[in-house]
């Protein structure tokens, strides 16, 4: 199997070439997976502030915090993921993510890794996985690592957030 995906990732990495035109990622990690969504849609990553608490908020709903005198909605995406809870600890961060207009919400994940810059050989559709996929779910990432890093990179669940948002 490994075999398998070690051929699969090179036949990739083969296809990308670097006058392709590349789009951006931002790579964080929940629950122990690698997920990515487009940069252009996080507008500020945070340290976590004080949340303040609001009850009878749906599950994914923590609270709300200030930035810069605005109060945003604080989202936990393992809870919206169905994924086991964890507590902040040093590495959590908010991804401050726009929207739409001037509205931000707040979604707390386990850490910020990078950003990479994908070239569409280096993502494959949702359907690879199998079965029906959630709309919030674009795709798998594999990026092409450089030939000095030999070896397999990481596979990126690849998510649209405002999709993941909206869909509480």
């Amino acid at each position: 199997m490994s075999a398998l995906v070690r051929r699969r990732h090179d036949a990739l990495a083969r296809r990308a070439t670097a006058d392709e035109k590349r789009v951006e990622y931002l790579a964080f990690v929940l629950a122990s997976e690698i997920y990515a969504t487009r940069i252009a849609i996080v507008a500020e990553i945070l340290r976590p502030p004080p949340i303040t608490e609001v009850p009878r908020a749906p599950s994914p709903i923590i609270g709300v915090m200030s930035v810069r005198g605005r109060l945003v909605t604080v989202m936990d995406l393992r809870r919206r993921f169905s994924l086991p809870e964890a507590p902040l600890d040093a590495k959590s961060r908010i991804l401050l993510v726009d929207v739409g207009g001037e509205e931000h919400v707040g979604l707390i994940v386990d850490e910020v890794l990078q950003v990479y810059r994908l070239a569409d050989a280096e993502v494959e559709p949702a359907n690879v996985l199998g079965g029906e996929q959630p709309a919030h779910l674009i795709g798998v990432g594999r990026p092409a690592m450089p030939e000095s890093r030999r070896g397999e990179g990481p596979v990126l669940v690849l998510l649209d957030l405002r999709a993941a948002i909206g869909a509480t």
